[in-house]
């Protein structure tokens, strides 16, 4: 989880789901920054990042999380999930190159088939 966010019932809950369908899921915690949660992907060899905010923190660190990812020339999809998450979030989110975006309104069990896609480097729409 990012920064801030206070809200971990959530990530646990979608870290057990993704488990559940069989991926290795690397959770972090609570209160990590762009530097620690690029580091940790980097160490862990991760196929996509996965951030869980349920504030509005998340709009603030997603570009810098995308500058020390290419400072590493790293290529790791990002997503991002939690129930703040407006429209027009989703759409500024996409704009600047998140891989995927899980609003309220998600589906859990649709989850790890957007994560497949994305981890084999199929676009989502």
């Amino acid at each position: 989880m990012l920064g801030l966010d206070q809200h971990e019932v959530g990530a646990i809950a979608v870290a057990r789901l993704l488990r559940d369908a069989g991926m290795e899921v690397i959770y972090l915690g609570r209160f990590n920054l762009p530097a620690a949660i690029v580091k940790a992907a980097a160490d862990e060899d991760a196929d996509v990042i996965g951030l869980s905010c349920h504030s509005w923190e998340y709009l603030h660190y997603i570009d810098e999380l995308f500058e020390l990812l290419q400072a590493r020339g790293l290529t790791i999809p990002l997503v991002v999930g939690g129930s703040v998450i407006t429209r027009e979030d989703e759409e500024r989110l996409r704009a600047r190159g998140v891989a995927a975006v899980f609003g309220p309104t998600t589906v859990a069990e649709d989850i790890p088939a957007v994560l497949r896609d994305i981890a084999r480097g199929q676009a989502q729409s």
